[in-house]
């Protein structure tokens, strides 16, 4: 599943975040948005996602599944993880596989990830970057075209982050594509860079 952005415009708060933006993420690319605090990255992937409207323009989808929803074909990972602080990870990970018609790889996605030492703990005593960890381990659990990942590396060492860029590299080496809003450097590759620039393509 492909991507376009054509001439779109965002507005958030009475304030025109960026204009007339247009792309094409194709099927197995990635594509990093930068810019800085308050330039529209979350706002744009919220946009794609269909949590936001365009002021302007249109997203436009080539190779999605026309008998399910465009959402129900992409991964959004946002700021915060939505962990149950109670479960534990295997838990977690366990309840997710189940939302997405199984239980199959869970074991997989906890060795991916590298949380086998935190498999029984529950999700409320992790770190801040375990917990993203966690919350990226189910990226593994998700046989979805596009992800849309906005700051996944946020609390992540720099192990972390090399695991967030294999699993990039995995996914669009197997078809997907991946619209990324990062400040950081990720090894996955050739990648497009949609630079929304400082505060805002208005500012």
């Amino acid at each position: 599943m492909s991507l376009s952005l054509r001439s779109i415009t965002c507005a958030r708060g009475g304030r025109v975040l960026f204009r007339d933006l247009t792309a094409h993420v194709g099927r197995g690319e990635v594509c990093l948005v930068r810019g800085a605090n308050g330039s529209g990255k979350s706002s744009l992937l919220r946009l794609v996602s269909g949590l936001l409207r365009p002021m302007a323009g249109q997203v436009v989808w080539d190779g999605a599944d026309e008998e399910e929803s465009v959402q129900s074909q992409l991964h959004f990972l946002g700021h915060l993880d939505a962990l149950k602080p109670s479960m534990s990870v295997r838990e977690t990970l366990s309840f997710w596989a189940q939302m997405m018609g199984g239980q199959k790889g869970v074991n997989a996605a906890i060795e991916a990830w590298h949380l086998g030492t935190l498999a029984t703990l529950p999700c409320g005593v992790l770190s801040a970057g375990q917990r993203r960890r966690v919350a990226l381990a189910q990226l593994s659990l998700t046989d979805r075209p596009l992800w849309l990942l906005d700051e996944p590396t946020g609390p992540l060492d720099q192990a972390g982050v090399d695991l967030v860029a294999r699993a990039v590299k995995r996914h669009c080496g197997n078809g997907g594509t991946a619209l990324i809003a990062t400040h950081r450097d990720l090894d996955v590759g050739e990648a497009q860079v949609l630079d929304l620039g400082p505060g805002g393509r208005e500012a």
